[in-house]
């Protein structure tokens, strides 16, 4: 069994059962089972802060996810594999979708399957990684029915 918390530390109305239905769907889309991992939809100052602490990059981002397994290394849990973290900035997202035309809702979808993404392990620091993680990224979108 899955199991994952979705926090929202902003004051934005954020459609978590909405996010719980997507979740569920890349969870089963990639057959992963026994996963446990966090949401964090935070505002712009706490990513920022986040991505001057963690990354060196001080500015605002979209999404940023700590991954606890390295490579092949899975963390023994008693509950299965721990994945790690997941932040969200909210208005990041929101400027997104409208700079993208679309919708909010797809919005976060992309980030939070991208979060997971990075979560399992994929990444996209060469051209030949990007392609098969936006590949895997629009594919589970695109049968959730988030399309473009």
């Amino acid at each position: 069994m899955n199991n994952y918390e979705i926090f929202n530390e902003t004051n934005e109305k954020i459609d978590i059962e909405e996010e719980k239905k997507l979740i569920d769907f890349a969870l089963k889309h990639e057959n992963l089972t026994n996963v446990n991992f966090n949401v964090i939809f935070v505002d712009s100052e706490k990513i920022k802060d986040l991505n001057k602490n963690y990354r060196g990059i001080d500015r605002e981002t979209d999404v940023i996810s700590f991954a606890l397994e390295d490579g092949d290394a899975n963390i023994p849990f008693e509950f299965g594999r721990l994945l790690g973290d997941i932040y969200i900035c909210v208005s990041k997202m929101k400027d997104q979708a409208k700079e993208y035309g679309h919708s909010e809702q797809r919005e976060m979808g992309f980030l939070t399957v991208h979060g997971l993404l990075h979560l399992l392990g994929y990444d996209h620091m060469t051209k030949e990684e990007e392609k098969i993680m936006f590949t895997k990224q629009e594919e589970i979108l695109d049968a959730y029915g988030l399309k473009r």
